[in-house]
């Protein structure tokens, strides 16, 4: 009876298991088919994430982009305002620089104006206060300083020279400034001994010296600064008329007492001769 019974139950169990393995395939393929679903649904949210990330990184180098052209518009504006806070302090400058500049002017076209009447009546003689090459000059002839291919002072030029030291050494503005004597000929080449002059160099030279040590060392009378004076000769290089004509060579043949301007000076003389 067992042995009838046994193959039975077999078949029972074979028959439960291959059930079971159905329905553990069915239960398989509903579960798998609800994995892929959940997972396609999770790789959904995680692509929707990467777009919403890759929105948010563009948002934000546009944030950066932004920050960075409003940073580069305040330094710019910054720097615009320095630039126009140093060009106004600049401008200002200049305004006080041509401010002193007009006042020194001033002071010039004054001092020109009295000593132009204080030597007014040697002007007979030909004397000319002028403006020659930026620089306050007084001109004296030569013709009437010298004799002819001679450096010694003559009578009427000791006399026009003692006026024009008593001017100079009684104004402190006058006394106290820096003068060059320059000796100028015309063309007209020396004819003398090799020992003398040599030639219109020479002579030039010769003829400033002597006006300075006349207005720098009398013994009598009011005198001038020696260490503010100095001495040149020109020659024929710097004429004031053409030589051409004998009028123009007497012009030509003259001594300038030149005052050096200072640096406070270094401006236009050239409006003092129009007034």
């Amino acid at each position: 009876m067992l042995s009838c019974k046994e193959p039975k139950t077999v078949n029972v169990t074979r028959q439960s298991l291959r059930a079971v393995g159905a329905l553990l395939g069915l239960m398989f393929l509903v579960n798998c088919g609800a994995t892929q679903r959940e997972w396609r649904t999770q790789l959904d949210k995680n692509a929707e994430l990467g777009k919403q990330n890759q929105d948010k990184q563009a948002e934000l180098e546009r944030a950066k982009a932004e920050v960075a052209r409003l940073k580069s518009e305040l330094e710019n504006a910054g720097a615009a305002l320095k630039t126009e806070q140093s060009r106004s302090g600049d401008l200002e400058k200049m305004l006080e620089t041509a401010k002193e500049q007009a006042a020194a002017l001033e002071r010039m076209k004054a001092r020109f104006a009295v000593l132009r009447e204080k030597l007014k009546e040697l002007t007979d003689i030909g004397l000319e206060v002028a403006i020659r090459h930026n620089k306050m000059v007084i001109s004296l002839p030569g013709d009437i300083l010298f004799a002819a291919g001679s450096d010694k002072l003559s009578k009427p030029g000791e006399k026009a020279l003692t006026k024009v030291r008593k001017v100079l050494a009684s104004d402190p503005g006058l006394s106290e400034r820096y003068y060059q004597v320059a000796g100028h000929t015309d063309n007209q080449q020396l004819v003398r001994t090799a020992d003398e002059f040599r030639d219109n160099w020479g002579l030039s030279l010769m003829r400033a010296r002597e006006v300075l040590l006349f207005l720098t060392q009398q013994e009598s009378g009011p005198s001038l600064n020696t260490k503010r004076w100095s001495a040149g000769g020109y020659a024929e290089t710097d004429p004031i008329a053409s030589n051409a004509a004998p009028e123009g060579k007497r012009r030509n043949r003259r001594v300038e007492l030149v005052l050096q301007p200072d640096v406070s000076e270094m401006l236009d003389l050239k409006t003092l001769a129009k007034d």
